[in-house]
């Protein structure tokens, strides 16, 4: 790759996008971060005042506006331009405006010879993470989506809230569509070292209320957003969470939307699922001992994306599978 070594282009600076600057502002992930918007204005006060914390920043962090130029020898390049999604909508509805969008945006950043890793956060994500994929042609372990990284930090956090624990002794993952497809892999699940499963076994009431807090995870975008809506702070620290583990090469694994070439009996699909991180992007996907419950219930969701993304393939706006 060709490349300044911690160089971030951060393309679309509404409320997600500036979540995830401040975030890497504040905890010093990279040398150079440039602002890429259409609302030049609004952009290049933000980047005075992102500027002005650099004071109290644990590492200096250059900002500046800049264009698509800046891609050229950028080490990632972050898409939260787009569509937003309205009260009510599904992130799948959001398709077929924003694949229009991905269209330019991932043409421009291409023809400035860009080689480093896209990070995807615009919503459907996993399809518009498969849709970056497709149109830059880079290999996929160099583009990766949020996927459900968000959904399981919000899983793992009301999991400490009923278990009274820390969220950091919570260790539990969504998989599957970021939306409403998605699914708790419980199997794969513990809680201060004692596995869900274990738990559900001694206490079999604990289900109603584990499906409960499922429940509130998977639909929590859809309180947010019709209370101030957007989300961004969760996925702004959910990027920077990645962004982290490619810069500093930590080989840390995350729940990224990332493409499966086999993995859980799927291919050619874009979806969460755990993957090792480091600085050349996906370096492996993490295969959980799905029960046949769980099995099925991924097998419906990557259903459930394929059925979105085939009007856009037979139209030819989505490029089909090779």
């Amino acid at each position: 790759m060709k490349y300044v070594d911690n160089k971030v282009v951060l393309i679309g600076t509404g409320a997600v996008g500036m979540a995830y600057a401040y975030s890497v502002v504040n905890q010093g992930l990279a040398d150079e971060l440039v602002l890429i918007d259409l609302n030049e204005r609004k952009s290049r006060a933000d980047v005075l005042d992102l500027n002005h914390g650099e004071a109290w920043a644990p590492h200096p962090v250059s900002v500046e506006f800049g264009d698509y130029t800046d891609c050229r020898d950028a080490a990632m390049v972050v898409i939260c331009a787009g569509v937003a999604q309205r009260p009510g909508q599904t992130r799948l509805e959001l398709l077929e405006t924003n694949l229009r969008i991905f269209r330019d945006i991932v043409d421009r950043v291409m023809a400035e010879g860009f080689d480093g890793i896209f990070l995807v956060a615009t919503n459907p994500v996993d399809i518009l993470t498969y849709a970056t994929w497709k149109f830059s042609g880079l290999p996929s372990a160099q583009v990766l989506g949020s996927g459900t990284t968000l959904d399981t930090a919000r899983l793992r956090f009301n999991l400490a809230q009923y278990f009274e624990v820390a969220t950091t002794n919570v260790h539990a993952t969504i998989i599957g569509e970021h939306g409403d497809s998605e699914l708790p892999a419980w199997s794969a699940a513990s809680v201060a070292g004692r596995s869900i499963h274990r738990r559900v076994a001694q206490h079999p009431e604990l289900q109603s209320d584990l499906d409960r807090i499922f429940a509130a995870t998977r639909d929590a975008a859809y309180d947010i957003i019709d209370a101030k809506g957007s989300t961004s702070y969760g996925v702004g620290m959910a990027l920077a969470r990645i962004t982290r583990a490619i810069m500093r090469n930590e080989k840390v694994t995350l729940p990224v939307s990332a493409l499966l070439e086999g993995e859980y009996g799927h291919e050619d699909i874009y979806i969460g699922v755990p993957a090792s991180i480091g600085r050349r992007g996906v370096r492996q996907i993490i295969e959980l001992d799905l029960d046949d419950a769980e099995q099925a219930a991924f097998s419906q969701s990557v259903a459930s994306l394929e059925a979105a993304m085939a009007p856009a393939r037979q139209d030819g706006t989505l490029p089909a599978a090779e």
